[in-house]
């Protein structure tokens, strides 16, 4: 065993240097890895030849590292769900989102805004019921005043299209994966079970009028005597964005403007959905623009 040492002595290894903190402590002929992380001393990054990596500062090498699609996205209404069978009589749940006027309104250029996006407009709404803003912005892009307006980040230049450019439920493949964004179901305050799940409290031996409460929200005296940040408690459920990842497009119907997808997506009937290629597969060679 290694001899022990003094509390002073181990104070001091804090402040020597990282790569002889272990000799120090136990002998370099023991032990010859980087400091503990007892002691909160973290070794740096380093590469495979042992050298240290240098991340690049710029905007560039940042937006590079940064994990988004090539491509833009699109707006899309919730139609409803469905079940579609394969040649073997396999049942697959899906859901069916379709496409309304998809029109690119305006781009965005990391020299003027830092980051590469399109701004898409869906649907059609009646210029009456516009801001006159709007309206010359409409006018300035060309198109007509659109129900929703979404912007898309790109990761390079190569994925900017023309304003007017439409896009329409051809834009996918089928095969490929999606990325599926929507606001979820508000289901109103909600209590502890229905909301987290809770198994509840017991229904007798002395429980009275308590079986779907909470409980204990944290410790007293020494727990800090407060409610810790994050306790899971009763409150506002739903209504909140939700991204379903990895969604697999099972058909697409350009003449009707449909593009199905394996599973479910978040919100009700009729909501309005943001479907853009999925950041974690690789874009099928068939599916690019």
């Amino acid at each position: 065993m290694p001899p022990r040492i003094p509390f002073p002595a181990i104070a001091r290894a804090r402040f020597v240097p990282r790569t002889s903190v272990a000799s120090f402590l136990f002998g370099r002929a023991q032990f010859s890895t980087s400091a503990p992380k007892a002691f909160g001393l973290k070794p740096k990054r380093t590469s495979s030849s042992g050298s240290p990596v240098l991340l690049e500062a710029s905007r560039a090498h940042a937006l590079s590292r940064k994990q988004t699609p090539t491509r833009t996205g699109v707006l899309a209404y919730k139609t409803g769900m469905t079940a579609i069978y394969d040649e073997n009589g396999v049942r697959t749940a899906a859901t069916v989102l379709q496409l309304d006027r998809v029109q690119v309104l305006a781009t965005k250029h990391s020299k003027t805004h830092g980051y590469f996006a399109l701004q898409v407009g869906f649907g059609w709404r009646q210029p009456k019921n516009i801001t006159r803003p709007m309206l010359g912005h409409y006018e300035a892009c060309g198109v007509a005043p659109k129900k929703e307006l979404r912007e898309f980040r790109v990761k390079d230049e190569s994925g900017l299209l023309p304003p007017g450019t439409v896009l329409n439920a051809d834009h996918f493949t089928v095969g490929q994966f999606v990325d599926v964004k929507a606001n979820s179901k508000g289901k109103g305050f909600a209590g502890g079970m229905k909301r987290w799940g809770f198994s509840g409290q017991p229904a007798s031996h002395g429980n009275s009028l308590t079986h779907r409460a909470m409980g204990s929200a944290g410790q007293s005296q020494g727990g800090g005597s407060r409610v810790l940040p994050g306790k899971r408690m009763a409150g506002r459920m739903g209504g909140q964005q939700h991204t379903v990842q990895n969604l697999k497009v099972l058909q697409v119907q350009p003449e009707l403007g449909l593009v199905i997808v394996k599973g479910a997506v978040s919100g009700p009937k009729g909501c309005i959905v943001a479907v853009q290629d999925a950041v974690k597969r690789p874009l099928a060679k068939t599916a690019t623009a």
